[in-house]
């Protein structure tokens, strides 16, 4: 059955007979925007596939990287997903499938193949799909996940980097302007804007280039600094239609980095409340629809964290319930991050038992002592290394407020450029040289490592979604 159009009506999402829809779901992330802690490799998406061709040869590399996209989202996905009651998967892409940096505006008709495949599956099974640009050119945040190996944005400084996004969203706004399955587009994931005004125009441009094209679906704003702050938007709400806005809701509690053990204590669950007040302010005072686009804690692994592991994923988990607790008495529709994974975060993971798993092995527990992932990172192995760094700058800069550096703290910003960029950057050549002298049988075997029926699910987390989707207006 063909579904309406989604729309936004005042704070709700409503479907063609005015009923109200909470998307309730996951992002895909790690597939057609890969992300290094999701899927194991060191630095960004761009360095691993350039390593991997100089490794194996383009031919091989294309084979490897096709299978992989294949097998990670296929039919036995999106039945499980839907078994569990969720309705919506966000699906994030990186530019570089739709166009080259060296040929711009000329589109690659091959970014559509896998995910117009996945978004037909979905359809399938009754899921509606919202498209993410997770990374567009020059890089809208100095993350690992904007794949531009740097921490400038520079995005936000040139002109054509703002442009060649507008010409990306005309194309894909035109390919999918009849598709009802796709609840809506989200234009751009965590900007960081310094300025915190040229995102609001890069906003006003995007709107008029997709509307140019569809007036149907719904647009999902990020708010800037990593979707947390909407508050230089203004009345910019105003000349959005048919549009709701996107805050990422992640607690410190669900992190290594929390200096507290969370034990939903008043107080704790009073902070959860107010933070998540405090990024959607903004909306309420004006009476506009909130998407929740990314939120969920990490999980501790046995290789790694040893007889802690289930006190910690306990824990983990009773954070991830009282978030969904203040989502269900909002009627907030919410994406949680993420689907699939190799067990640090993901609904489903990876078998330690794959070819996949088993080759990485040793390279993975050196990448964990590194720390050398941003996100949830442990630095406990190699905290001794960085903070005689972290102290030499703090002694040697005159004024302490100068030691906040938009949009991250001094301990950030060291681990960002010490860790995730240089050490990473020699990691990579080592990554690459794992698929030396694979045959393409061995390369489809690998990929495959990330099929479904390769993949082991956690429970504990999928219970609680389960519940909570399951939960009537």
């Amino acid at each position: 059955m063909t579904p309406s159009f989604l729309r936004v009506e005042g704070t709700k999402i409503v479907d063609g007979d005015g009923k109200e829809i909470i998307l309730r779901g996951a992002g895909l992330g790690g597939w057609l925007n890969m992300e290094n802690f999701i899927t194991g490799y060191p630095g960004c998406e761009f360095q691993i596939r350039e390593a991997l061709i100089k490794e194996i040869g383009p031919e091989k590399a294309e084979f490897f990287w096709d299978k992989f996209l294949e097998y990670f989202f296929t039919d036995e996905d999106a039945k499980f997903f839907a078994s569990l009651g969720l309705n919506c998967i966000r699906l994030p892409f990186n530019y570089h499938h739709f166009e080259d940096d060296d040929n711009p505006r000329v589109l690659k008709e091959s970014g559509f193949k896998h995910l117009d495949r996945v978004i037909d599956i979905c359809a399938k099974h009754g899921i509606y799909t919202i498209l993410d640009m997770h990374t567009a050119p020059g890089g809208q945040n100095p993350g690992w996940h904007a794949d531009h190996g740097t921490h400038v944005s520079a995005f936000w400084i040139h002109a054509d980097f703002q442009q060649r996004s507008l010409w990306l969203w005309d194309e894909l706004s035109k390919h999918y302007a009849s598709n009802p399955w796709v609840a809506g587009y989200n234009p751009l994931n965590e900007p960081a804007d310094s300025q915190h005004k040229r995102l609001v125009r890069w906003y006003d441009q995007v709107y008029q280039v997709i509307r140019k094209n569809d007036s149907k679906h719904i647009l999902f704003w990020d708010g800037n600094t990593f979707a947390q702050d909407f508050s230089q938007f203004g009345d910019a709400h105003k000349r959005w239609e048919n549009s709701s806005y996107s805050l990422h809701d992640y607690s410190i509690f669900g992190f290594p980095a929390s200096k507290e053990a969370y034990v939903g204590s008043p107080a704790q669950k009073g902070r959860l409340r107010a933070t998540l007040d405090s990024k959607q302010a903004w909306m309420k005072e004006r009476g506009l629809c909130v998407w929740n686009g990314e939120w969920g804690p990490v999980y501790a692994r046995a290789e790694y964290d040893g007889d802690d592991t289930d006190a910690i994923n306990e824990m983990r988990l009773h954070v991830l319930r009282d978030q969904l607790e203040l989502y269900q008495e909002d009627s907030m529709s919410w994406s949680i991050w993420l689907y699939k994974d190799i067990g640090f975060q993901g609904m489903v993971y990876t078998s330690r038992e794959t070819a996949y798993m088993k080759l990485f092995e040793k390279f993975l527990a050196k990448k964990q002592r590194l720390a050398i992932d941003a996100w949830g990172t442990d630095v406990k192995y190699v905290r001794h290394v960085y903070e005689p760094l972290e102290q030499l700058i703090a002694q040697n800069v005159e004024a302490p407020a100068d030691l906040d550096i938009y949009p991250w703290k001094l301990g950030r910003r060291v681990g960002t450029l010490a860790r995730d960029i240089l050490v990473s950057d020699y990691l990579v050549p080592e990554w690459a040289r794992h698929f030396a002298g694979k045959t393409e049988a061995e390369l489809d075997e690998l990929a495959r490592s990330f099929h479904f029926d390769n993949c082991l699910k956690r429970e504990g987390l999928n219970a609680a979604l389960r519940e909570h989707s399951s939960v009537a207006l």
